[in-house]
């Protein structure tokens, strides 16, 4: 039995059972990491030693006779933006190239607390900003469905490493759909929760009103029990809200009889691949069929969304980034003559195209003359959108939408064209920008390569989303089908 194959839930029977250890198990995600890694290149860090004692730790604690955790004992990948004490952290940039953190990101904690097995961290689009994990300072990631494909971004790195096996589940961010679009492009189940639902302590900022951690596993039960683990109020993060984490598992009843689900008629539009319209259809009819109510709705400001966040989020970059100056860590000019060619040399070299691009534009939008023109604009757009979505939910608990246009494109097909890069994240960005979930899942394939669906919910009401998407999975299974690599 290939034991790395398997999904959270099935390796925790069976290490309650005693049919396996958490030693095997870890042994079995290296040894497949081992096989398929030069392929897919998911990985940037792995840490086996540290790996390999956490496992004996837990098959100890098995051994006598103690309770065990559903996530304890099983291997999980972090993308490379979270702080690991002592486990290099760089974010995919040679700007944080040597960066070490002396302390953990909150879900990092939790996920030690809860004992899981981290074995390495995931490649990504440098700082996160990308749709395609093409713009890594290391080395891009392939789709392990189609190696001359892109595992979508910025998290590709951590989809394409459930995608292929090479680990249990693993933990990614969203910004404007750095979730679910890799998620979708990789055929895995991808949540991206309620802005302030989980801590982005230790997470390195891009845009802090948009960043949030979620989790990428092989079925919406893993999902549900991951996003448990994780979620709650933490006091080291000011935007983190406090509210009771229920059991998200125990919504999982396959039944959708009380749901009403929207279908905002914007997100069919021109652009999106007809066979990908037909998918989403016959996911629709399959919602009617197990009892939900279907209808179409409207969400007007939606075609804002694009021009909006490419306004906050690179405005927010800059602000962020602005702490990369070469002084206090990472990655620093020793040759300038004076501070000033320090600074200015650290950043033109340590920064890649996309992320000085990002800086670039959000420089100008906050600029004096130009705030009230295009940042101030932005956020008043902002609340318009987030108000149609409020307006939605008084009617429905979820609406239903493709999660990107397309299936995986190749590399290099989008790479010179920053805008139509920009449009892969038409559908996913607008979640970010209103603050609420959105959860991917695999509804088909399209010339071999998977498709998502995308479910949204109000904030808060990951709850519904997970209940949706399980009764949707368990009467379909696409999510069962694996890459041949």
């Amino acid at each position: 039995m290939q034991f790395n194959a398997l999904t959270a839930h099935e390796l925790h029977d069976k290490l309650v059972k005693k049919e396996v250890s958490s030693a095997e198990i870890t042994e079995a995600v290296f040894k497949r990491i081992d096989d398929v890694e030069e392929k897919v290149r998911s990985l940037v860090t792995q840490t086996r030693d540290k790996a390999m004692k956490k496992a004996g730790e837990v098959d100890a604690k098995i051994g006598r006779g103690e309770a065990i955790g559903p996530l304890e004992g099983i291997p999980v990948v972090i993308k490379d933006n979270m702080c690991t004490e002592g486990v290099l952290t760089t974010c995919s940039s040679k700007m944080l190239h040597n960066f070490v953190p002396p302390y953990n990101a909150t879900v990092v904690e939790k996920l030690n607390r809860a004992g899981a097995v981290i074995i390495g961290k995931a490649n990504m689009d440098e700082f996160a900003m990308g749709s395609s994990t093409e713009n890594s300072r290391f080395f891009i990631t392939r789709n392990p469905w189609d190696t001359e494909r892109v595992p979508g971004g910025s998290s590709g790195g951590s989809a394409a490493a459930v995608a292929a096996d090479e680990t249990i589940y693993s933990l990614g961010s969203d910004t404007g759909g750095s979730i679910r679009q890799p998620a979708s492009f990789c055929g895995v189940v991808g949540l991206k929760p309620t802005y302030g639902a989980v801590s982005r302590y230790g997470l390195i900022a891009f845009a802090s009103s948009l960043d949030q951690i979620g989790p990428f596993t092989k079925d919406v039960r893993d999902c549900a029990q991951v996003f448990s683990t994780i979620a709650g109020h933490d006091p080291k993060d000011s935007t983190s809200a406090e509210f009771a984490v229920p059991d998200y598992t125990s919504v999982l009843s396959g039944s959708v009889r009380d749901l009403k689900i929207g279908i905002p008629r914007e997100y069919f539009v021109e652009g999106t691949a007809p066979k990908i319209k037909e998918l989403i259809n016959n996911a629709i009819n399959k919602f009617t069929e197990l009892g939900a109510v279907c209808e179409e709705t409207s969400l007007p400001h939606t075609e804002y969304a694009l021009p909006v966040y490419y306004i906050i989020a690179p405005a927010e970059a800059s602000s962020n980034l602005a702490r990369y100056d070469g002084v206090r860590y990472g990655y620093r000019d020793e040759l300038a003559e004076d501070i000033v060619t320090m600074y200015r040399r650290t950043r033109s070299e340590g920064f890649g195209t996309e992320v000085k691009r990002r800086i670039m534009l959000g420089t100008y939008a906050l600029s004096s003359g130009y705030y009230d023109a295009y940042y101030l604009k932005a956020l008043k757009v902002r609340t318009l959108i987030k108000q149609d979505f409020d307006k939605a939910f008084e009617k429905y608990d979820i609406l239903i939408s493709p999660t990107s246009p397309t299936p995986a494109f190749k590399f290099g097909e989008k790479a010179d064209d920053p805008m139509q890069m920009y449009l892969t994240d038409v559908f996913t960005i607008s979640v970010n920008l209103a603050g609420i979930p959105g959860i991917t899942l695999p509804c088909g394939f399209v010339d071999g390569l998977p498709v998502g669906l995308q479910l949204m919910g109000r904030p808060f009401g990951e709850g519904d989303l997970f209940k949706a998407a399980y009764a949707f999975e368990q009467n379909t299974g696409f999510h069962l089908n694996k890459p041949k690599l």
